[in-house]
Order: C-alpha cells, then structure tokens, then sequence
C-alpha cells in the first residue's frame, strides 16, 4: 500500500526545509525544532497536573478522566516517545486525551527525566517508580487495581515494555496490559531486521536519528545489550501481561515490534498486533490531521478499551 497521502504531504514540505547535520546540533536547539501534533485537542472532562514525591526527585504526572467513567476505573499509565530525548508531556497530550475517551479509562502521562542531562537507566528507573506510586495510591484515584495498565509510543513503548519486566521481576505491581504503539523494543546488533535498513531514511525517524537518539541515551555500546533497553533480549518473556503491539509499514521499527509480539506470543502471552500499511512512526501525532492516522490512533484506543472492559460484559 502507498503512503499515507496526508503524511506524503507533509513529509515533502518538511525534507523541502534546509535542515543543519545532526552533528552540528545540540539537544537543546533539536528540541526547539521539534514538532508534535498540531490539531485541535479533543475535549475531555478533566485533567489535573500534580507531582509524584520520591525520595530523590518529583515526577511531574498529567492525569486525564473522561466523562461518565464508572469507578473503581481503569487506568493507563503512559509514558511518551521522542527517543528518550525530547517530548515532554504537553506534546502527547492531544494523544493522551484521545485514548482516554476512547478507552474510557483515566491516563496518567509521566514526565520522565531526559537525555542526555539523565542518561539510562533513569528512564527506566522513572516509568517504574511512576507506575509503583500509581498503583500503590490506587484508592485514592478510585482505580480498579486490577486493571491498571502501562502504555506509550516509541521510546515510551519501550520504557513501557520494561516496567512490565521489572515488575514481573520485583513481582509488584499487578499490570493487566500493555499497549505499545511503534515500540523501540530492541534487536541484537548482529542480526539488525529487514525494516531498519529498508526504512531508514525519508520517513521522519531515520537511521542517523536512531544513532543519535542511542548515544545520547545509552552510556556506552554494552547498554545495547541490556535487557532494560532492549527487552527482546529478556531471557524470559513468559508471564508478562497481554499486549497489544502496533506498527506501521514506513518506519525503521516495524519489523522490531513485530519481533517483540511474536517473542511474547512463543512464551503464551496473548498479543494482538497490527501493522498499518501506509502510515511511519510517529503515527499517532497525525490524529485529527490525518484520516489514516486518526482511525489508527482510534483503533488502538478501542483495543484497550476491549482489555479494559470486554470480559466484564
């Protein structure tokens, strides 16, 4: 299938802009270039910005709630793209409040620290600690805490991906669900799938983008090799919770994902996965731009709300 017209569109008139070499840019002036979803944001009931207390740092956390949502309810604990670099949670919160009236659950976005200022594992160290204090002061959100589940887009996929594996590990907390969109779920160096080459340039998230994204994040070339940053590579998948697992056809990371749901699927965890023909990574920041991406973005939506809710029916 063709690329997404709307996407073909606006990556023709983003390769038409002069760009400096990544190696002339610093993270700073990056990261005021940076471009997120710019349609308007869908309405929902409430949001509340409030900090997560640990012993040496605070979390900021934007929590969203949908209208006529039934308690205890479900929650999404989110954790946002941008390579472990950029993003922040203003710019996936047109993306959170979609899921959140779709899925019907509340959606708790994390603002982990950043690289390079906080290199891995504080990520990882982040998302965890977020998703322990979320579930532990369940009762005070009027969540249902078995049906908490963590979630996010590329690099959140990721960081996603590993709270299921800490937690599996520390046995605490309980997560019902995992919902990975594009995740970044690692490979082994020496056998890189077909889609990094084939994919790797013209599509937004390029392979010198990737590389750029690494060395900012990881310390050296070993963390490539751990399974903190590249849970595929987790000696034991078994017993972590079902998955729904998207890709798209147009991105470096589509055959990753799909290595990761079929890893998941060999150990008996239930996964749904679906890759979208004509949409790139990063689809999700098209919703409300682009029709494809919207009914992507819906689509993943409603298979949360499905593990959400479908059993209880």
């Amino acid at each position: 299938m063709s690329l997404d017209p709307v996407i073909r569109e606006f990556l023709d008139r983003l390769h038409a802009i002069p760009t400096p070499p990544l190696t002339n840019m610093t993270v700073q002036e990056y990261r005021q270039r940076q471009m997120f979803n710019s349609a308007p944001n869908m309405p929902i009931a409430e949001t509340r910005d409030f900090g997560i207390a640990l012993p040496d740092r605070t979390l900021a956390v934007r929590m969203y709630r949908p209208a006529e949502l039934h308690l205890p309810s479900p929650a999404l604990v989110f954790y946002h793209g941008g390579g472990w670099v950029l993003g922040d949670i203003e710019s996936h919160d047109p993306i959170c409040r979609v899921v959140a009236n779709v899925a019907h659950c509340v959606v708790f976005s994390v603002d982990y620290r950043l690289a390079p200022e906080h290199k891995f594992p504080a990520a990882v160290a982040d998302a965890y600690d977020a998703l322990a204090w979320i579930a532990d002061h369940a009762a005070s959100f009027e969540l249902d805490p078995g049906r908490i589940a963590v979630g996010g887009d590329s690099a959140g996929g990721n960081l996603a991906a590993v709270a299921c594996i800490l937690a599996k590990e520390r046995k605490t907390p309980r997560i019902a669900y995992q919902w990975l969109l594009y995740p970044s779920t690692g490979y082994h160096p020496a056998h890189p799938p077909a889609s990094i080459e084939e994919n790797c340039d013209g599509y937004l998230l390029t392979g010198e983008l990737m590389s750029w994204f690494r060395d900012h994040y990881l310390n050296s070339q070993e963390d490539f090799f751990n399974p903190y940053f590249a849970p595929i590579l987790y000696p034991d998948l078994s017993g972590l919770p079902p998955a729904c697992i998207a890709t798209a056809e147009y991105d470096p990371l589509r055959d990753v994902g799909k290595m990761y749901a079929d890893a998941l699927r060999e150990k008996g965890v239930p996964v749904i996965y679906r890759n979208f023909a004509d949409l790139i990574h990063g689809f999700a920041q098209f919703h409300g731009i682009s029709p494809g991406a919207t009914t992507a973005l819906q689509w993943c939506a409603l298979a949360l709300h499905d593990a959400f809710y479908k059993e209880r029916q």
